[in-house]
């Protein structure tokens, strides 16, 4: 064998350590960050099934550490002993939970709706509002995220009372279309964008009008797109404090309304918070776990043309 051919398998040798060390190094930074990311809801999990002792000193690995306890569960009428009787907690609990569950999903889905119509036309027609055209346009439903949330809760309150929606379902879903629908809208811009249009001019071509060149042939590609603008939304809405707790008080609480009031003068129930929250962000985690695919897919859309 000749000294090239040594000299060869030596590079090829060297190339593939340093391919594989790399390749060790990004994944150890993955798993470090994964950690990362998922260490709060293992904190909030475990701290579900501490006593006040536990939580105090800390404590992080079960049976280890400290021996799980269902005090947080047992607080809601959920652990296994308490959930077959009856619990005013636990139908107060449910309640909150359908009521985040409604408003969530229908806000959600009228903004995505709503907002994909408009993002259409301003991905595929040119508008011209005064000196606004399609970018300005699009711009002004973006700038609305900007406005605090305090500066409106004065004027929602007087027109909700006025137009007796305080404390309705009703009246949560339509702020909360209001609030998402400019995300939505700046989501599926990008989305319709990059799809060209000659999809719809062959369409047209064929006998289809607009609208059946949009529903037929650009909103299946775009519904990637779509979920990951819904999912976006959900989490939004579901997660909504302020406007809850403000215009809210009896039959349209929601849960994080219920998480915020596990403090009192006796102190914060780090139990108790901890199992209601993990219940809370439980149907989220399995949303985003069913909907992973949609979700990148519509991320990640228009990045690459």
């Amino acid at each position: 064998m000749s000294e090239a051919t040594f000299r060869n398998g030596d590079a090829e040798r060297t190339s593939n350590a340093g391919r594989f060390a790399s390749k060790t190094v990004i994944y150890l930074l993955l798993i470090a960050w994964a950690i990362v990311c998922l260490f709060p809801i293992y904190w909030t999990i475990t701290t579900s099934f501490k006593t006040a002792a536990n939580v105090m000193k800390g404590s992080l690995i079960p049976w280890w550490d400290y021996t799980p306890a269902w005090l947080g569960w047992r607080s809601l009428g959920l652990s296994p002993e308490t959930i077959g009787a009856e619990s005013t907690v636990r139908d107060e609990f449910m309640k909150r939970f359908f009521n985040s569950a409604i408003t969530a999903i229908s806000s959600s889905s009228i903004a995505v709706v709503l907002g994909s119509l408009a993002a259409y036309g301003l991905s595929r027609f040119s508008y011209k509002f005064g000196f606004m055209r399609n970018s300005d346009i699009s711009f002004f439903f973006l700038s609305q995220l900007i406005l605090p949330p305090v500066v409106l809760a004065l004027p929602f309150l007087v027109l909700y009372k006025q137009l007796a929606l305080l404390d309705t379902r009703i009246g949560l879903i339509l702020l909360y279309t209001l609030t998402v629908l400019p995300i939505v809208i700046w989501i599926m811009r990008d989305q319709f964008q990059s799809i060209p249009t000659e999809l719809e001019e062959a369409a047209l071509v064929d006998g289809l009008s607009i609208w059946g060149a949009f529903f037929q042939i650009i909103l299946p590609i775009a519904l990637p797109g779509m979920v990951a603008a819904f999912i976006l939304s959900l989490v939004l809405t579901w997660n909504e404090y302020f406007f809850a707790a403000l215009l809210t008080s009896t039959h349209a609480n929601t849960l994080p309304v219920m998480v915020a009031s596990q403090t009192g003068s006796q102190g914060i129930s780090w139990w108790s918070m901890a199992a209601l929250s993990f219940a809370a962000i439980l149907p989220l985690i399995v949303i985003g776990i069913l909907l992973e695919r949609y979700l990148i897919k519509g991320m990640t859309a228009g990045a690459v043309k």
